[in-house]
């Protein structure tokens, strides 16, 4: 059963992937299985990021050395946001062909604009 996550804005506490987004990180995760770590043609709530960020990204996974996998539901188990004040820093945790839950997380910003919301990828690091 999938309990309902709202979106908070609360700088003082770490708080749940809100529901809302989720759809919206898979897609991004899926990009990066594909090997489009510029999100060009994601979709138009998330920012393509540059050429530079995106080999950053590419060259981070390749020395990883391990295959990404789709978001699982395991994954909003131990994901995270935090408001900052005006945004909310996402670390949503990677999965492994080779590992299960691995090292890898994804670093994302998403903001709020009216009733929407846009995403920017910051990075996929190991933690």
């Amino acid at each position: 059963m999938t309990l309902n996550v709202p979106v908070k804005k609360d700088k003082a506490n770490q708080q749940p992937i809100p529901n809302i987004w989720r759809s919206t990180l898979s897609l991004i995760v899926e990009a990066i299985k594909s090997n489009d770590y510029s999100l060009v043609n994601v979709d138009t709530s998330i920012k393509p990021i540059s050429l530079s960020d995106a080999t950053r990204i590419q060259e981070n996974i390749e020395d990883y050395g391990c295959e990404v996998l789709s978001l699982r539901d395991e994954t909003w188990i131990t994901s995270v946001c935090q408001w900052m004040g005006g945004y909310w820093d996402v670390l949503i945790d990677l999965y492994t062909v080779e590992e299960g839950r691995s090292d890898l997380a994804l670093s994302v910003r998403v903001y709020e604009h009216g009733s929407e919301f846009e995403f920017e990828v910051m990075s996929v690091h190991v933690e």
